[in-house]
């Protein structure tokens, strides 16, 4: 009798949920411990590809060859100036006007003012070791105010250390509004004192010893006041003052 009797589950009683015993996440390396897998931490810090040494080494010693060129360079030049300057002594050339006279001063039939001048200037080389080569196109030209009257060409010659050089221009020219430009000219020879400015640009080279230098200008003039400014008559200066500088 008690062997056939058997012990059956009831029905509709379900056995409880077994909790897992490693979390959502985890694995476990053995029976007891779980080890949590974390991902791998990205870097915030962006990746700086360095310069290579040798590259940056060869640029700074480029750099610096390039201004130690240039610097002694410099020294070079500026003990060469200073060397020619103490050898030679260069001066400027000066001039003066000993003689102006006029021709012919008209108005034409287009009421131009004709003006005829002839300058005689003495050109003076003042240095012991340089010599001057005058080019072509030197002009030499006669203004009142700001209205040129005249003008004329300069001849192309040597002049030679401590050298004086005379040299006759004959200037001619012909201006706008010659009308009012004559009576401003007679009034003003009532006063005996008529202020003409003489215009000098000569092109010239420089002879040190045997070496010629490349071509330069010399300009500048003189500021004269005449008494008169009668035709064929000798004009008397009564003030002069020249001055003259080099242009590169």
């Amino acid at each position: 009798m008690a062997e056939n009797q058997r012990v059956h589950p009831a029905a509709g009683i379900e056995a409880p949920p077994t909790t897992p015993l490693v979390p959502h996440g985890l694995s476990r390396s053995d029976k007891t411990s779980p080890i949590e897998h974390r991902p791998p931490l990205q870097s915030a810090i962006p990746a700086i590809q360095a310069t290579p040494a040798k590259k940056r080494s060869c640029c700074c010693k480029c750099v610096c060859w390039t201004i130690s060129l240039l610097v002694l360079l410099l020294i070079i030049i500026a003990a060469t100036a200073g060397i020619l300057y103490l050898v030679f002594r260069p001066k400027l050339p000066n001039y003066s006007i000993d003689n102006l006279s006029i021709t012919d001063l008209s108005l034409n039939f287009d009421m131009t003012l004709y003006a005829r001048f002839n300058v005689k200037i003495t050109a003076k080389n003042p240095n012991e070791k340089i010599g001057i080569y005058y080019k072509k196109g030197g002009k030499l030209s006669v203004w009142y105010t700001k209205t040129r009257l005249c003008e004329g060409s300069l001849p192309n010659f040597y002049q030679g250390h401590q050298n004086k050089t005379v040299l006759n221009v004959a200037l001619t020219g012909q201006t706008q509004y010659g009308n009012t430009l004559l009576t401003a000219l007679q009034e003003q020879q009532q006063t005996g004192q008529i202020p003409l400015d003489l215009k000098v640009d000569a092109p010239v080279a420089i002879k040190l010893g045997k070496l010629k230098l490349r071509k330069v200008r010399v300009l500048g003039g003189c500021l004269l006041v005449v008494d008169s400014l009668s035709t064929n008559n000798l004009i008397s200066i009564k003030a002069s003052n020249c001055k003259f500088r080099l242009k590169l």
